[in-house]
């Protein structure tokens, strides 16, 4: 069954142990924040920094795999039609509207999105970390390390899907960042299966 998150929404459901979650981008360009916690334990969460580390890479795609906070696989990318990810920035919030985009009365973001969606499962938003952000192109400055966020590589239908390697809550956004999905907000859809 598919569902759809609406344009700059989002919503969590648990996955158990070997399900997988494909996020698909039905109009193309849309970026998704993706989060998962360890469902009996909530202070063990996707790390950013352990799986870039333990990749060597910036660039997650099919075969890499999503480490928490303890050095633990939560997810495997077993499929992935764009292969141009980010697991560098933080979700957009208010506050990033608020500094970045100059914005008076800033909508809440993914980060806003994710506290209100994850709540019901106990997790607050102090326990809120990177997302890997499903689609969002971000280009690296080689010399400089200069961040750029460019309009996502994915097209109508794209799709990544993840395996999950333990129980887990998962927040999932349509991100909310103009600059993100290129300056157009559109809804994210997923299955589980």
């Amino acid at each position: 069954m598919r569902h759809q998150i609406q344009p700059r929404s989002g919503t969590a459901f648990t996955l158990d142990r070997g399900q997988r979650l494909t996020v698909i981008d039905p109009e193309g360009e849309q970026v998704a924040d993706l989060l998962a916690f360890r469902r009996d334990d909530i202070d063990e969460v996707i790390s950013s920094g352990r799986t870039l580390d333990y990749a060597s890479r910036i660039f997650l795609t099919t075969g890499d795999k999503i480490y928490s906070n303890r050095s633990n696989v939560l997810m495997e990318i077993v499929a992935d039609t764009v292969g141009r990810h980010d697991f560098l920035l933080t979700p957009c919030s208010a506050d990033t509207f608020r500094i970045i985009y100059g914005d008076t009365e800033p909508h809440r973001g993914c980060f806003g999105n994710l506290a209100q969606a994850l709540a019901p499962y106990g997790i607050g938003p102090d326990r809120i970390p990177v997302a890997f952000n499903v689609f969002m192109n971000v280009a690296v400055d080689g010399t400089s390390g200069a961040l750029e966020v460019r309009p996502p590589l994915s097209r109508a239908g794209d799709h990544v899907t993840f395996e999950a390697r333990e129980d887990l809550i998962i927040g999932l956004t349509a991100c909310s960042a103009l600059q993100s999905n290129n300056y157009a907000f559109k809804p994210i859809q997923y299955e589980i299966a």
